[in-house]
């Protein structure tokens, strides 16, 4: 993980927001909401642009800060987001009306797991984001990659968690959920069908592509 001077570094070259999105992020703050941070932000934004998705799986809304900033950056791109938590779904629902986004973002309150079957009738997606329960990343990619069209790629964040995967835990709970993570990135490292690469950004972002996919020359 980079050095906390380093991180400041960092933040104090990332471009001013709205402030519609600095008021979002105020909020996640002071009601402990987990929402991307901005350096992790900014860089699956710029993933985003550089692939240009037309369709986007998000799993883990929370109050909609990462759905309406990839809204916000692809105009033009459908952005399907889950979220189990009644009170944040509310509110997300509430941010993105707020943000005339409604046209673009479209939330399903439930378990992820659960709604499975009804989001696999939505369709195909090019991008699957996965920022939901940590415990639950390796079913949640089982359960929505067949979704994924050949060219797309999933993100996964806080995959490092804060550092803790190098580090020996003495909480147990905790530790579990580390071992959990750390099973997670074992798995998506040797998976048959996936290349993943861990990108040291933020709390950590794997990026998945498909093995063996075949690309049309410009």
């Amino acid at each position: 993980m980079v050095s906390d001077e380093l991180l400041a570094y960092l933040n104090s070259l990332v471009q001013p927001r709205s402030e519609f999105i600095q008021q979002l992020e105020d909020y996640a703050k002071e009601n402990h909401v987990p929402i991307m941070d901005v350096i992790s932000a900014e860089a699956i934004l710029q993933l985003l642009r550089i692939s240009n998705p037309k369709r986007i799986l998000e799993i883990g809304t929370a109050i909609g800060y990462s759905a309406i900033r990839m809204a916000m950056t692809l105009p033009g791109t459908e952005i399907t987001t889950i979220e189990r938590n009644r009170g944040r779904y509310e509110e997300a629902i509430k941010n993105i009306n707020e943000a005339n986004m409604t046209n673009q973002i479209t939330v399903f309150h439930g378990d992820a797991l659960d709604l499975a079957p009804e989001i696999h009738a939505t369709g195909s997606y090019d991008v699957i984001f996965i920022d939901a329960a940590k415990g639950q990343y390796k079913r949640f990619f089982e359960s929505y990659e067949p979704l994924l069209t050949n060219q797309g790629m999933i993100i996964t964040d806080n995959v490092l968690f804060k550092g803790l995967v190098v580090e020996e835990i003495e909480d147990k709970r905790k530790r579990q959920l580390v071992d959990k993570i750390k099973m997670y990135n074992e798995w998506l490292s040797t998976h048959p069908n996936y290349v993943t690469t861990i990108l040291p950004v933020g709390d950590g972002i794997a990026i998945s592509k498909r093995r063996g996919v075949k690309y049309e020359k410009a």
